[in-house]
């Protein structure tokens, strides 16, 4: 049997390898339209290549997931995190959890995760076709038939997809897939970008850029729909960052704003205490400093910094004393702590950048990865409707899908 899979991304060399290592009769044609494997798994993570999740309960990690997580329950138990590291460690790159819960390679070096594939290829019945663009995919009875731009038509009896998305399009994720697809009659759903961070209407926040919450509750104002999201942020040059902030931008990956219409959001900074603890514990530390400036008291609950820009955006004068702070003004700095409002114009890079949308599951069996539409056609990793938050979980869907597809074909 001759496969060919189409993209040496996470899920196409995991792919790869599962055939190679489970079913070495099986010839295998990996396309790649770069001059390398992996260019994405390798930046990913800051180049340290966040290669799954250290959190063990697949219930929780399928939480991960704000599209695709009935779709992957199937591929995940059968390749889990806890499997995926154990495969990595087996194959000689160690793996270590960071507090965070992020498995990386103990060498915080992506180019190890690749050289594993690389090295299997190289010993095994595995053809890597390098600056391979797939231009068609032809259904014939007997398999299908690739054809490229410059290069001799290819003839297999099984095809998968693993192109990835739009995201990184420096790297070759480009979306050529959709076209391609849609021809042999799959629907892509309608497609947006992930895991950024926001652009800001106000400047002010250019001012605290580096200044970062390990925990703050960031939520979209005004909105029928509530969209929530707890975790670490922090403030850039250019608007707001960090975990929290991507996970937030994959829950509302789909609305629509920009300059002329942006999007309000507020951000608690105190999430575990209530409005009433918050001036309770400020009103205090007011009264045990009457005679000091307010703005150097609030520095004892936030960083001076951002002290300064709350009186600034408050109309608090800077040399104004606790003594002569009226309980209105002190409940107005609570408010601002506990929903300080911000407008969105914009999406900014962001750790990994996803695309959130693709094929339609529905067209998708989750246990083979094998479309219902084209028999002997597979998908896997971002190709399909599937994106997870930050934190390893998409390389980890990836990883699985790929897997799932392999087995499948290899049976």
């Amino acid at each position: 049997m001759r496969v060919a899979i189409v993209g040496g991304g996470a899920a196409g060399m995991m792919c790869a390898a599962t055939i190679a290592e489970e079913y070495p009769r099986v010839e295998i044609f990996v396309l790649e339209k770069n001059a390398s494997l992996g260019k994405k798994v390798i930046i990913s993570g800051g180049g340290r290549c966040n290669v799954t999740t250290g959190i063990e309960d697949i219930s929780l990690i399928l939480e991960k997931y704000p599209r695709g997580n009935k779709f992957l329950q199937s591929a995940m138990h059968r390749f889990s995190p806890n499997m995926v590291s154990a495969w990595f460690e087996a194959h000689g790159v160690p793996l270590k959890c960071e507090d965070d819960l992020r498995m990386f390679p103990v060498s915080n070096n992506g180019t190890d995760i690749v050289a594993v594939f690389e090295d299997i290829f190289e010993e095994t019945n595995v053809h890597v076709k390098y600056k391979h663009n797939v231009q068609h995919i032809i259904k014939k009875n007997t398999g299908f038939v690739l054809s490229f731009k410059d290069q001799k038509d290819l003839e297999v009896d099984k095809v998968v997809v693993a192109l990835g998305g739009q995201a990184y399009r420096h790297t070759g994720s480009t979306g050529d897939g959709y076209d391609i697809l849609e021809q042999l009659g799959h629907t892509i759903t309608p497609l947006a970008p992930s895991l950024n961070s926001f652009l800001t209407k106000e400047t002010w926040p250019k001012k605290l850029s580096g200044l970062s919450f390990q925990k703050a509750t960031i939520f979209i104002a005004g909105q029928k729909k509530q969209y929530t999201s707890t975790g670490p942020f922090l403030f850039t040059h250019m608007g707001v960052s960090g975990p929290a902030i991507f996970a937030l931008s994959a829950r509302i990956a789909f609305l629509r704003y920009d300059k002329a219409t942006p999007l309000a959001i507020q951000i608690d900074i105190f999430p575990d205490l209530t409005e009433g603890e918050l001036l309770e514990k400020l009103q205090q530390t007011r009264e045990e400093h009457m005679q000091k400036t307010f703005k150097n008291t609030l520095p004892h609950l936030v960083a001076k910094s951002l002290a300064e820009e709350l009186c600034i955006l408050l109309d608090i004068p800077l040399e104004k004393k606790n003594a002569d702070m009226s309980k209105k003004e002190l409940s107005r700095v609570v408010s601002h702590l506990k929903g300080l409002p911000l407008n969105i114009t914009g999406r900014g890079a962001g750790d990994e950048f996803v695309t959130a949308g693709g094929v339609e599951l529905s067209e998708v069996d989750p246990k083979t990865m094998e479309s219902k539409i084209c028999p002997g056609l597979f998908f896997a990793g971002e190709i399909l409707d599937v994106d997870g938050y930050t934190g390893g979980f998409n390389l980890q869907a990836s990883w699985a899908t790929g897997n799932a597809a392999g087995i499948a074909i290899g049976k």
